[in-house]
């Protein structure tokens, strides 16, 4: 743990933070040289290695994201068009697919038609360990490419819980006023709270906790969250 992380810490208590005050000690502890994103790390009551218990979908923070996000559009004919007019950076086809098996890399999101998943599919050695294989439940598999296309561009985000049930997200920047966060944070636990899996038993919400991306670990109070009108946060 580097000198400044370990004098940062020292401003976090060891308890559960009500949302505005966690939001405020999130903002007082990125003081890292560039633009911290504020990410939110959530334990859920979930195995994932049941397909009953997996958690794996998309949510629009209403406030955007701060970040400038890259979008891929693989399709045919027409469509390869109608993406290039929509916002896509990048478009293709067959070419497309063999320039990404070639290493290239250079998107955020890839978004693919239904025709075209049967090509992708050959891709997903090298999307899936880094998130990008398009999916229908994340959005990513659509004929709307015009919609998919401004969602992303406007701050739409797709996550899942990794193999331990937790959820690693980002939900705008450090930087943003602290009620746009409060926003996009409730924005991210509606979601998961609307998408609970089948499976999940028990006690469903474990711990959340927050943090600029150089800056140390805040827990927050979740039911003080979940108990939050979106009307209070708005």
């Amino acid at each position: 743990m580097s000198r400044r992380l370990r004098e940062l810490s020292k401003k976090v208590e060891p308890k559960a933070y009500e949302p505005l005050e966690a939001l405020r000690l999130l903002k007082e502890t990125a003081t890292a040289k560039f633009s911290e994103s504020a990410e939110a790390h959530i334990r859920l009551g979930i195995d994932p290695k049941y397909t009953d218990q997996q958690l794996r979908t998309t949510v629009v923070l209403p406030k955007g994201t701060g970040l400038t996000k890259r979008i891929a559009v693989i399709a045919r004919g027409e469509k390869v068009n109608e993406a290039s007019t929509s916002g896509a950076d990048i478009a293709g086809s067959e070419e497309l697919i063999q320039e990404i098996q070639k290493g290239m890399m250079d998107f955020d999101v890839l978004i693919a038609t239904p025709d075209m998943m049967p090509k992708v599919a050959s891709l997903g050695k090298l999307l899936g360990p880094r998130g990008l294989m398009p999916s229908p439940k994340g959005g990513t598999v659509t004929f709307d490419l015009a919609q998919a296309i401004s969602e992303f561009k406007a701050g739409k985000l797709e996550f899942r819980a990794d193999k331990s049930g937790i959820v690693h997200v980002l939900f705008g920047k450090a930087s943003f006023p602290e009620d746009d966060l409060l926003v996009n944070l409730k924005a991210l636990q509606e979601t998961i709270d609307r998408n609970r899996p089948s499976g999940a038993k028990g006690r469903y919400w474990r711990s959340v906790y927050i943090s600029a991306t150089m800056g140390p670990s805040i827990q927050m109070d979740i039911n003080l969250l979940r108990d939050l009108k979106f009307s209070d946060a708005a």
